[in-house]
């Protein structure tokens, strides 16, 4: 009877586990170093990385070495479409006046030939490309369902990036860069905190920043700089601002959160969304109280709903 027991909650345990696995691959790429400074650089962002997908629980695979461009592009084909993707560029960028490339240590590969690779790939997926010139690959990955974030503004900007020193040591839930102190580090603090760290080092050493990087998750492809995702920062009337979704999402959860599954947050997100558009849509037209009350009514019991099946 003892051992039945234990079996059984032996099994509970590990259909909990499963229930609330998260449905998340992160894959990260290191590219060439060019330098034994570099290299280092680059490999505590990567350490950092793991450490924090180790935090989340999420898988995590490291690609590097001199095949990396075949390995991502075979990587990326395979790609489970019931998991989310996070794909993090970590190493050198180029620009030649018409291409930006990351620098791998075997073949370098493009924004285009990234985006091909990208583009029959139907599940959420975010993009954190840390390398200098990543500003050229924010158009041709931007689109629906995507977060991409660039540690430049444009392919000219092409001198070493710090954006993804500070970016790897906040993703793992950095004290620091959680503004709303809800006990985990979405994207877009990461994303925040990542370019105040960035523009902090070039004020500190007197020198003209060289990078400003960007955050496009409305796919718009346009981006939008840390200054203007602020929670005091005015966005012209009838533009949705990027940072909504970003905002949403965390590698590292808190306590709370861990007790949704995939599935609940992501309704609960969706609810999230509708509730701040039927507040707009009100601001904007003549809708009545007893319309939106309605409304606001049917969304607020479906967010209980989530939360009281958890």
């Amino acid at each position: 009877m003892m051992m039945t027991r234990f079996l059984l909650v032996t099994l509970s345990l590990v259909v909990a586990s499963f229930a609330h696995a998260r449905e998340l691959n992160v894959v990260l790429v290191q590219g060439a170093s060019g330098t034994e400074e570099f290299g280092k650089k680059f490999q505590t962002q990567v350490e950092a990385w793991k450490t924090a997908c180790a935090k989340g629980e999420v898988a995590v695979e490291v690609i590097s070495g001199p095949e990396t461009t075949a390995r991502l592009e075979k990587r990326l084909s395979s790609a489970d479409p019931k998991k989310a993707l996070w794909l993090v560029l970590i190493g050198h960028g180029t620009f030649d006046g018409r291409e930006a490339k990351f620098s791998a240590e075997g073949p370098d590969f493009d924004a285009k030939q990234l985006g091909t690779w990208l583009a029959p790939l139907k599940q959420e997926i975010v993009v954190v490309h840390n390398a200098s010139a990543s500003g050229g690959f924010l158009r041709p990955l931007a689109g629906k369902n995507r977060v991409i974030i660039t540690s430049t503004k444009s392919p000219d900007e092409v001198f070493y990036a710090r954006f993804g020193e500070y970016f790897a040591e906040a993703i793992g839930g950095l004290q620091d860069a959680d503004l709303d102190q809800d006990k985990q580090v979405s994207l877009l603090e990461a994303f925040v905190h990542a370019s105040k760290g960035a523009a902090t080092f070039y004020e500190n050493e007197g020198r003209l920043a060289t990078e400003h990087a960007l955050l496009d998750d409305n796919g718009d492809a346009l981006g939008t700089r840390h200054e203007s995702l602020q929670p005091d920062a005015k966005a012209a009337a009838g533009v949705k601002t990027d940072g909504e979704r970003a905002a949403q999402l965390a590698l590292v959860l808190s306590d709370e959160e861990k007790k949704l599954t995939d599935a609940q947050r992501n309704k609960r997100d969706s609810l999230e969304m509708a509730l701040k558009k039927l507040r707009e849509q009100r601001e904007k037209t003549k809708m009545t109280d007893d319309v939106y009350y309605s409304e606001l009514e049917k969304l607020l019991r479906e967010l209980g709903e989530v939360y009281g099946g958890s």
